[in-house]
């Protein structure tokens, strides 16, 4: 069987958000248990200004494996994302998704397992800070795994955080209003989002009443970070995978070089919990953070789940790749 092109235009549709829910808790589950997956390596470009990214995961349990490469800046002052998906027994070529479409979803659905693992069971009432595609992507992924009641919203652009509040507040059941700042977001909330490129906190760490959840996944920069020393001291701290935590974690580094706290503060890996190998949120005042900055698992899950979807409805262009057996050789 020939490898498939897929474009977002097919893919568009093929998968619901609790379905990449589903898939995305899979694979971290796969990871807790042991399987391969690394940060992102981005190498960037100063003139002109840009960054090349790229990061790998194998899922074995489902059987395959891929990741992300994308650009974004130069020139062109935008974004692409290709996603090659390969057999995880014989290594051939499966797939290579226009990884655009699927990218919200997917790291929504991250978020969504972070809540599930974590937020309280009662949970309904979520504060967001951000309103772009990912701030969307998470909230539409969180009311798959909890009964949301409230939802409040703040972007510093008043005409986004009302679109933003209009647009769920049709589609959900929950009251869903915009606010004029991050603290009335964050007062009185059961789960807190962030979704900015902010390079400073967001919001106030003190606001955070006992038992909140925060998911935070707009940065992941070295020296960038969304949460304040405070939010983080004060947390059981889960991030995707700990190999970041040197990497780009901003807030966890930050709040590490304040002398603040230590590595020793990492509880687990979101996989570890999810695969019961680490325990989650163990009392209803815990304050509990999960630091989403993205990974080759979520991306190679949802990548499967959108293959299988397309292959059953005929989807795709094939495309021709050579094995090294045959291209080297000339044969």
């Amino acid at each position: 069987m020939q490898p498939v092109f897929l474009s977002s235009d097919e893919l568009e549709g093929l998968a619901e958000p609790g379905e990449f829910v589903d898939a995305v808790r899979d694979g971290y589950r796969q990871r807790g248990m042991g399987g391969p997956a690394k940060p992102r390596t981005t190498l960037g470009s100063s003139d002109p200004p840009g960054m090349l990214t790229g990061y790998t995961a194998i899922l074995p349990d489902t059987g395959v494996m891929g990741g992300y490469t994308y650009s974004a800046g130069f020139e062109a002052a935008d974004a692409w994302f290709v996603t090659p998906l390969f057999d995880a027994e014989s290594g051939a070529p499966l797939a290579i998704l226009d990884g655009a479409w699927m990218n919200p979803y997917k790291t929504g659905a991250t978020g969504a397992v972070g809540v599930d693992e974590l937020a309280r069971e009662d949970a309904d009432t979520v504060g967001i800070i951000g309103s772009g595609a990912q701030a969307r992507g998470q909230l539409r992924a969180i009311a798959t795994v909890r009964d949301l009641a409230e939802i409040r919203v703040f972007s510093p652009t008043e005409a986004n955080r009302t679109s933003f509040a209009e647009e769920f507040d049709e589609q959900l059941e929950a009251d869903v209003s915009a606010v004029s700042d991050s603290a009335s977001a964050v007062e009185n909330a059961d789960v807190v989002v962030t979704a900015t490129n902010a390079s400073e906190p967001v919001f106030d760490g003190e606001n955070l009443e006992p038992g909140t959840h925060v998911t935070a996944m707009g940065q992941y920069h070295p020296e960038k970070r969304e949460l304040d020393h405070e939010t983080v001291a004060r947390s059981r701290y889960v991030p995707d995978l700990r190999d970041r935590i040197s990497q780009d974690a901003g807030s966890f580094r930050s709040a590490q070089e304040a002398g603040l706290i230590d590595e020793a503060h990492v509880h687990a890996e979101l996989g570890e919990i999810v695969a019961d190998r680490a325990s989650g949120r163990t009392d209803e005042e815990q304050i509990t953070v999960f630091d989403s900055g993205g990974t080759g698992i979520e991306t190679v899950a949802g990548a499967h789940l959108l293959y299988e979807r397309a292959r059953d409805r005929d989807l795709g262009t094939e495309i021709q790749l050579s094995p090294a057996s045959e291209a080297l050789t000339g044969r």
